[in-house]
């Protein structure tokens, strides 16, 4: 970014699903307890402080298997906990990814109820109980956005109207005197764009002055109860515990 607050980069992603409330449920496979837990994390510090909260409640479980997949950082990770390798982080993880949701963290508990369940059998129950919490919860569609004003004369207004419908994410708000100020919300990845044609027409002097009011916020726009699936592979360990399986 550089001093005016311009980005580098055109594509950055504007929507995405995340969250919109924690959630628990509950699944029974062979007298073993598995239970899903579910929260936003937007860092790695707050999927540790969240994975800190369920051990700390569940201080006898058997082991508390994890996932999570963040925004902003491209970051992923996953956790067996003590479980054969495989059998329950990737599991989880997986069903995190098939939600297409981000700033997502599962953690499933697991109270072992004297059954063995084998390989096959941990991995099913651990994406189950993932599932099942996921699709309990709900999320939240939110839009990456900037919020600027612009003052201007009015013989411009037609061409900033366009720029604005264009880029924008809601309906500007104008305000009219001696000449006219609007404000208005562009789309994260339109900001380096719009920055440019502005400073153009600063610059010709065919509109007074222009400013970010704001960093990159996030919008929401829309929230749904349940959250979908789709497919893929992958997990780096936290820790390790042997237990029964």
């Amino acid at each position: 970014m550089d001093e005016k607050g311009q980005f580098d980069e055109i594509d950055v992603l504007d929507e995405f699903w995340e969250p919109a409330e924690s959630a628990t449920a509950e699944l029974k496979i062979k007298r073993s307890l598995f239970i899903g837990h579910l929260a936003l994390c937007n860092n790695g510090d707050e999927a540790r402080a969240f994975l800190g909260q369920v051990e700390a409640g569940h201080k006898n479980a058997t082991h508390n298997c994890w996932a999570y997949r963040l925004l902003d950082s491209d970051t992923e990770h996953c956790s067996d906990d003590g479980e054969p390798a495989g059998t329950a982080g990737k599991p989880i993880l997986r069903a995190v990814r098939q939600s297409g949701v981000v700033n997502l963290m599962v953690v499933v508990t697991r109270y072992f109820g004297g059954v063995k369940l084998g390989v096959r059998g941990l991995i099913e129950a651990y994406g189950q109980a993932a599932g099942d919490v996921i699709a309990k919860s709900k999320r939240v569609l939110r839009t990456r956005s900037r919020r600027l004003v612009i003052n201007l004369p009015y013989n411009i207004i037609g061409e900033v109207v366009n720029i604005l419908e264009a880029y924008g994410t809601d309906v500007p708000t104008w305000e009219y005197g001696a000449g006219a100020e609007v404000s208005a919300v562009i789309r994260l990845s339109a900001a380096q764009r719009v920055a440019a044609s502005l400073d153009e027409f600063q610059a010709r002097g065919l509109i007074f002055s222009w400013k970010w009011l704001e960093d990159a916020t996030r919008m929401g726009i829309k929230t749904e109860k349940g959250m979908n699936i789709d497919e893929t592979d992958c997990c780096r360990p936290y820790r390790n515990r042997r237990e029964e399986h």
